[in-house]
């Protein structure tokens, strides 16, 4: 810390680290999607509103899992029907993490554009899953924001190039909500993860909507770094984003380590991402520059959710806490600062959870099993496929090969 930054007291080490529950990848990728799919649930029911209008619709901070903003009256209450977004629900980026997990599942490689065309686009088509927010049963496509229909519309109807076609559609945190899982399989690796996010993001979104995709990728595999911090997680970050996404990203950090509460924060980490921000002061009522294609801008939710990082020490409840208060689009923000704040091995309260997956009926610990053993192959895969080129590089006399 420089000498202008506040004494923050220091968190115990088991509470930074999650002490035991920390150790092995399979703790961690547990850690970083239960996290992801926790702070979905708790930031559903009060996105789109401010920190003042929150306070006041709830006596004060959110503090865990909430019922619905309009209480009984949510199935017919505007913007919100007929989504039952509180008590407990995940929302869409929970759903569309687990969609890329059962991808994973069935390629057990790493992913690309056309994989998203050839696997995703079908699941949410063609299989009827459990929609919590819907309370029934129905094709995961019904529930999503036009934004992410765009991909049906695009790759199943419109057989655009899955590379491109993610050019067209506004640029938001469509792509950037669901890319954790990328950063688990790239585990340590944050170019890697990087890398191929952005391959996969191309068939979704385009300008920062995509880079923050990658970033968001990079962050994950960074936090599952072993040692790693905050700190660490951010200069990953600052060292791969590019255009308005990195000076975003440095910007709203450099805001967070002057503060070490999140309530301190709130208004200040909004103050800095605000001029990188496309949609204005109003999220549900965007301006007329939201959302379009730039290199100057930046979406709201990666920077935001990177700045809760720091402020919390990497402690979950207060990171996602702080990006719950934060608003806006709060349970996207909640679920990229739950999956880093889980994969650096702060433990997820226990009883948001078990609330979150009754409540959701959903096993959310079943995705992290799967994607921890296909993540087990696919470094299995790499390791081969790197030894091999070592050989052949060898044999044209590049370097000897250590084997």
């Amino acid at each position: 810390m420089t000498s202008t930054e506040p004494e923050c007291p220091a968190r115990p080490e088991e509470e930074q680290n999650g002490g035991t529950v920390a150790d092995g990848l399979a703790a961690r990728i547990t850690g970083a999607l239960v996290g992801a799919a926790v702070g979905d649930a708790l930031g559903g029911p009060v996105e789109g509103y401010d920190p003042e209008r929150i306070a006041e619709r709830h006596g004060g901070r959110v503090q865990g899992i909430v019922g619905p903003w309009h209480g009984a009256a949510w199935r017919t209450a505007r913007p919100i029907a007929p989504y039952h977004k509180g008590d407990g629900h995940v929302t869409d980026d929970t759903l569309m993490t687990h969609a890329l997990i059962r991808v994973y599942a069935r390629v057990r490689d790493h992913l690309d554009a056309y994989a998203i065309a050839e696997h995703l686009v079908p699941d949410l088509m063609t299989t009827p899953r459990w929609i919590p927010e819907l309370e029934t049963e129905a094709l995961p496509l019904h529930r999503l924001f036009l934004a992410e229909k765009w991909l049906v519309a695009r790759l199943a109807y419109g057989h655009a190039d899955p590379r491109e076609a993610g050019v067209g559609n506004i640029v938001n945190c469509g792509a950037a909500m669901y890319m954790a899982p990328v950063g688990l399989v790239n585990a340590a690796d944050p170019a890697a993860a990087y890398a191929e996010a952005l391959d996969i993001a191309g068939a979704h979104q385009s300008s920062y909507g995509r880079e923050a995709a990658g970033v968001l990728a990079a962050a994950v595999a960074a936090a599952m770094t072993p040692g790693a911090s905050p700190d660490s997680v951010v200069t990953v970050c600052l060292s791969l984003a590019k255009d308005g996404t990195r000076e975003a990203i440095e910007k709203v950090c450099e805001v967070a380590r002057g503060h070490c509460d999140v309530e301190s924060a709130l208004r200040p980490l909004r103050a800095a991402v605000a001029p990188y921000d496309t949609v204005g002061p109003d999220c549900r009522a965007p301006s007329l520059a939201a959302r379009r294609p730039s290199r100057l801008h930046a979406i709201e939710e990666l920077p935001i959710a990177l700045g809760m990082l720091l402020v919390s020490g990497g402690d979950y409840r207060h990171a996602v806490l702080g990006a719950v208060n934060y608003g806006r689009d709060c349970d996207s923000i909640a679920t990229m600062a739950g999956a880093l704040a889980g994969a650096l091995g702060s433990p997820v309260p226990q009883d948001w959870a078990r609330t979150v997956a009754e409540a959701s009926r959903l096993d959310l610990w079943a995705p992290a099993r799967t994607l921890t053993e296909v993540t087990r192959e696919i470094y299995a895969a790499d390791v081969r496929r790197r030894r091999a080129h070592e050989r052949a590089f060898a044999a044209l006399g590049g370097v000897a090969c250590s084997d």
